[in-house]
């Protein structure tokens, strides 16, 4: 087969592109041009640095295969950093790796790589690919604590079947190891972990950058007393407690969080912990790795963020909606999430958060004042 091999500089893309070389496929390795974040002595530790592009292209020199830039920077600003902005300003919290996932390093590559010829593109994701009686199955890795399966969740069925995750089956520590004893100079290069146009990790600043500053009153909700300030209602997001600049603490003694937020009146609210348990939600952005749901209730898991153990759950199709009830609450949700749903290690589909439903008893301001 002819393979397009996404190289992104980093270790598991190194060894997944040398695996499917084994394997005797014509392979092209490709480095996505993407946010072009410029490296900061090796301090940065975002994805898409010309460090990255670099040992990208030596590690296409080791391997003998061709070695291409493909400039996707445009499709990554419209279809990320500004999405990324826009759901911030809706006071939505989006995933922007996921994202990038769905529109650009699987859609859009896809799609040049088939124009081009080639059969499928291969990653160094950590996820297990298999045959099933109604196409492919995407399940989750046998290394649990790197299991990518989550932000995979937005690749549809059929465009799985022009995929290769040559990892999955792969302990982090053996990949190292292997690329180690293959020459490889990524063996031993540190994980990305920062939004790749955010490397420094700050999120706020990067937001009050881009919006300007929208100051508004924090509000406690037990009290209804102005407790603090903030600079935009896009710099905080549901669950948040560190970084809060609250003048009075709370009556009670105990941590106070972001639980509302309204951006009619520019208004955060802050309250306890329990005020953040959910126990349902619903997802639209409907996107199925598997057969759809029905109307009928199915028994799930639903994992709410990328490094979230999963919880049991019921899930059914409401329209173009996903209903899930969470059989063990959830703390901290906030729209523009992604839930995943998987039977067993199966991922079934994946919806952005729209609406969240707290444990009963416990209402967040809007929740009460539309009661």
């Amino acid at each position: 087969m002819r393979i397009i091999a996404a190289l992104s500089g980093g270790v598991d893309s190194s060894v997944a592109a040398a695996r499917m070389v084994d394997q005797g496929h014509e392979v092209v390795g490709v480095h996505l041009a993407l946010a072009r974040s410029e490296s900061t002595g090796g301090k940065s530790r975002g994805c898409c640095t010309l460090d990255d592009a670099r040992d990208a292209r030596r590690v296409a020199d080791a391997l003998g295969i061709p070695f291409y830039i493909w400039d996707f920077s445009a499709e990554f600003a419209e279809e990320v950093m500004n999405d990324f902005l826009a759901e911030y300003q809706a006071n939505r919290t989006p995933n922007p790796c996921v994202r990038c996932n769905e529109h650009i390093k699987f859609r859009a590559v896809l799609d040049r790589a088939l124009a081009l010829g080639f059969d499928a593109v291969a990653t160094g994701h950590y996820a297990v690919l298999t045959s099933g009686a109604d196409g492919p199955e995407l399940h989750r890795a046998a290394d649990a604590d790197k299991d990518q399966s989550y932000v995979l969740a937005v690749i549809e069925q059929e465009l799985l079947r022009h995929c290769f995750f040559p990892l999955g089956a792969s302990l982090k520590s053996d990949v190292r190891a292997e690329a180690e004893a293959r020459g490889l100079r990524t063996a031993s290069k540190p994980d990305s972990h920062d939004i790749c146009f955010i490397p420094d990790g700050d999120t706020a600043g990067f937001l009050t950058k881009a919006l300007g500053e929208k100051p508004g009153p924090v509000v406690d909700v037990s009290t209804g007393r102005d407790v603090g300030g903030h600079q935009g209602t896009f710099t905080v997001t549901i669950g948040q407690r560190r970084g809060l600049d609250l003048r009075i603490p709370g009556e009670d003694g105990r941590p106070r969080y972001v639980v509302d937020i309204d951006d009619s009146t520019d208004t955060v609210y802050v309250g306890s912990a329990e005020m953040l348990d959910v126990d349902g939600l619903v997802a639209d952005h409907v996107i199925w790795a598997a057969p759809a749901l029905t109307a009928e209730w199915s028994d799930v898991s639903a994992q709410v963020r990328a490094h979230h153990h999963p919880v049991p759950a019921q899930a059914r199709m409401l329209d173009d909606t996903i209903d899930v009830f969470l059989l063990e609450p959830v703390r901290g949700l906030a729209t523009g999430q992604t839930v995943v749903l998987y039977s067993d290690s199966r991922v079934l589909g994946s919806g952005r958060i729209c609406q969240t439903r707290t444990v009963s008893g416990v209402k967040r301001p809007r929740e009460a004042q539309r009661a």
